[in-house]
């Protein structure tokens, strides 16, 4: 038995869910999502909340019962509140700022890094320092986030390079005389 498949998915206040066949459509304040689950598993929608049943016991279909009510969750957190990746800058002249959709990022090449925010995802730099990665697809979120930090990951020696917001990075220490 799937612990977290188990759980129905409440629909939190704004946020209404429609049920046809295997695709499921999410609608909030925010926007709009839809999911598609496998034949492994039946939606169905019981007191305002979204319920997730396996359709037999075959090891494929408990894999995809507990993904399934995860991916459901991850739809209405989406479109209640939104998804969110916080990155740090840190080096001496790195920098950040937002021009239009283009963010422009100075990380010590000899030209600027244009990096175009894709359609759904929301890209803010509110201090030089900081990139804000804001939208309702948590996995798109999370991809742009990593796009952007692999222009520049911190590095072991000095920390330098972009980095999540509270991420820690082992340091090294320097060759010895």
């Amino acid at each position: 038995m799937s612990r977290i498949g188990k759980k129905p998915v409440a629909l939190p206040q704004g946020v209404t869910a429609e049920v046809k066949g295997q695709t499921i459509e999410v609608k909030g304040p925010k926007g709009t999502r839809s999911f598609t689950a496998t034949d492994d598993v039946t939606l169905s929608l019981e007191d305002g909340a979204v319920k997730v049943t396996p359709r037999g016991l075959s090891k494929r279909a408990r894999q995809q019962w507990g993904m399934t009510r995860s991916m459901v969750e991850n739809l209405t957190v989406g479109v209640s509140q939104g998804f969110k990746k916080e990155l740090e800058i840190q080096g001496v002249g790195y920098r950040a700022s937002m021009q239009g959709n283009v963010l422009k990022l100075a990380l010590g090449y000899s030209h600027d890094v244009n990096f175009e925010a894709p359609a759904g995802v929301t890209i803010t730099s509110p201090k030089q320092t900081e990139i804000v990665v804001e939208g309702i697809d948590q996995q798109l979120v999370g991809q742009v986030a990593a796009n952007i930090r692999e222009w520049r990951q911190p590095e072991p020696y000095k920390g330098k390079g972009i980095r999540y917001k509270g991420e820690v990075v082992f340091r090294k220490e320097g060759k010895k005389k």
